[in-house]
């Protein structure tokens, strides 16, 4: 299970760099919410509002952003679901996410994603 999981992290992965929306609704649920809290402005993103967002942007990739990922934690509740922490170069951003993780229809998705800023990347 984990093995699965790990390469579901590498589709998650390679989605932000790459911005393809088909392997986007792959990863994410359509029912999939995204958190947040910034210098105490709370972010909460619904996945159509998070895929128009990353539909009207040039991907990382594209930009010559360098990719860095990072498994943090998996933590399997049970067959079907899973908590992850991950942290990754979105562009200039460091960034640290935990995604809760459910299996549906024999693949794992995003239902929930909290994401949080945890600095730049200056050179």
């Amino acid at each position: 299970m984990i093995e699965e999981i790990q390469a579901f992290l590498k589709d998650y992965f390679n989605v932000l760099q790459t911005q393809d929306l088909k392997k986007f609704d792959h990863v994410f649920h359509r029912g999939c919410v995204l958190y947040s809290a910034q210098n105490s402005v709370v972010v909460v993103r619904p996945f159509e509002e998070y895929r128009s967002m990353v539909e009207g942007r040039e991907s990382p990739r594209a930009g010559g952003f360098p990719q860095l990922d990072e498994v943090l934690m998996i933590d399997v509740m049970s067959p079907e679901m899973a908590m992850v922490k991950v942290r990754l170069r979105l562009f200039n951003n460091l960034m640290v996410d935990y995604l809760n993780l459910m299996k549906v229809e024999g693949r794992w998705m995003i239902f929930a994603k909290l994401f949080h800023k945890a600095g730049e990347v200056t050179a």
